[in-house]
């Protein structure tokens, strides 16, 4: 009987779980919404029970579908990153789970900017990345500051994915793609004891816990678990990673030069290295991969979640009758390049964006309506702004010309799109054979860590090579010359130019 490994992607707003052959090949797949509560000053938290009873239900539909398939042989986690899910000492949650959108620490990052102007460029030159509000140590600083009384009684602040391995297995950990984006240190792949300090946590250092590397063993399923979800007692599961870099490694994109787009609820673009890169500077996110590898990115941070929201808010008529985005994708894909002048900034996220430009404040726009332009436009408009910013994001990462993007998301579904990323960015658009890469990422992460694979980039580049190529046709090309002008404008008279935002970065 064959050997299947499950991989497991907790994002913010969905759970997914699947189960693949040695080959790859999902089996088995299993995915449920998990809401997000976003409440006044900007806090975005989950519900641990809910989102602990989606995992057992997925966990339970992926195990039902494996049957007959082959032996569940290891699982590996991957989640959205960052954030705070704070346990006692019974491994009890004490407070919802903080998602990386969240904004409670921004008074906090305010004061320290008072003290150091530089602080934000400080941290930069440690982590390679542009701080978000979310990120675990200012989050952890902020509850200690605002939940005396909570923290008291905490032993640990996890991610999501490292919440719902602890609920598996029983141990406490993180790995290192984690702990170097807490900020951390990107050269190092680990925390950075300077941070720590900087944000007044080297009294509280025991909150955070140990790092593994992604490819390691960090425990097995215990019994109590088995009878929650199904899954075998004792089901070896691995450290696992953060959904990027599961998405750069499911996607076959552990290889140094290659591109990988994620145009799912955040959109980001970045190439893979063999060193960390720190420019161009103060923008962008520097990923840890496994193996001394990194992952160069830029992010939009709101990617389909533009669509999603435009879609639900103009054509509310099309709800329940068939695949509403593939309905309101024909209604855009029969409208002129260039939206009738209307433009859209895809800045949807309570966030901001990292890129680019780094800003807080930036906030999701229509620009050029007169009365004549209708819901028809406007959708149209939206697809074109996440593609213009897709655009602005490959010309900050400059790779070499003929470097093909490799396309994954929920976004790279839709073919229309894919031609339009395609025409705006110049460069081929590749969407690789397969579905779930974030999934098959944390699977392979287990594979890897079994012995199945020499190496994680020998498991990534098992599955590399294939898919469907979007080529640039240079047709219209006036009329996206001319659109992509009129976005820029937009955008450059948008985005704040004053504390908080970096004027270098705009392209």
């Amino acid at each position: 009987m064959r050997d299947l490994y499950i991989g497991v992607d907790a994002g913010s707003s969905v759970i997914k779980a699947a189960a693949f052959d040695e080959e790859g090949r999902a089996v088995a797949l299993a995915s449920e919404r998990t809401p997000l509560a976003r409440l006044p000053g900007g806090r975005v938290e989950a519900d641990p029970e809910a989102a602990w009873s989606a995992f057992v239900r997925v966990m339970r539909g992926v195990v039902s579908q494996a049957e007959g398939h082959g032996r569940i042989a290891g699982l590996g986690l991957a989640g959205a990153m960052v954030g705070g899910w704070v346990i006692d000492g019974e491994g009890r949650t004490l407070r919802p789970g903080i998602n990386w959108e969240d904004s409670r620490a921004q008074g906090l990052i305010e004061d320290m900017r008072r003290e150091n102007p530089r602080l934000l460029s400080d941290i930069f030159t440690v982590s390679g990345s542009v701080m978000q509000q979310g990120c675990t140590l200012p989050v952890t600083a902020a509850l200690l500051r605002e939940e005396p009384e909570v923290m008291a009684r905490a032993v640990a602040v996890l991610g999501y994915k490292d919440w719902l391995r602890f609920r598996l297995t029983g141990r406490v950990a993180t790995d290192a793609s984690e702990a170097a984006v807490a900020p951390g240190n990107a050269r190092a792949q680990a925390r950075d004891e300077g941070l720590i300090r900087l944000f007044g946590l080297e009294g509280h250092s025991h909150l955070l816990p140990e790092a593994l590397p992604s490819a390691a063993l960090a425990g097995a399923v215990t019994a109590e678990a088995s009878r929650e979800t199904g899954l075998p007692e004792g089901l070896p599961v691995a450290a696992g990673a953060g959904d990027v870099i599961a998405n750069v490694i499911g996607a076959g994109g552990l290889r140094a030069g290659s591109m990988t787009g994620l145009l799912g609820t955040t959109c980001m673009i970045g190439l893979c290295t063999e060193e960390a890169v720190f420019t161009p500077p103060d923008l962008g996110l520097l990923f840890s991969l496994p193996e001394r590898h990194w992952f160069r990115a830029m992010v939009n941070v709101a990617g389909t979640l533009n669509l999603d929201w435009a879609a639900g808010l103009m054509f509310p008529h099309l709800a329940g009758k068939g695949d509403l985005l593939a309905r309101v994708g024909a209604v855009a894909e029969a409208q002129p390049v260039g939206s009738d002048g209307v433009v859209y900034l895809p800045y949807l996220s309570e966030s901001g964006i990292i890129a680019p430009v780094a800003d807080a404040r930036a906030r999701a726009q229509f620009a050029g309506l007169i009365p004549a332009h209708g819901r028809e436009a406007m959708i149209r408009a939206v697809y074109e702004g996440v593609a213009f910013s897709i655009a602005d994001l490959c010309d900050l990462l400059a790779p070499p010309e003929g470097t093909a993007m490799v396309l994954t998301g929920g976004g790279a579904r839709s073919a229309f799109w894919c031609r339009m990323i395609a025409e705006v960015t110049g460069r081929e658009v590749v969407v690789p054979e397969g579905a779930e890469f974030g999934a098959r990422g944390a699977a392979l992460l287990a594979e890897t860590a079994l012995g199945r694979f020499g190496s994680v980039r020998e498991a990534s580049a098992s599955v590399a090579g294939g898919g469907t190529v979007h080529a640039p046709t240079g047709a219209d090309a006036a009329a996206w010359a001319a659109a992509r002008g009129r976005y820029r404008d937009a955008r450059d008279r948008a985005l704040s130019r004053g504390e908080g935002s970096c004027e270098s970065g705009v392209v």
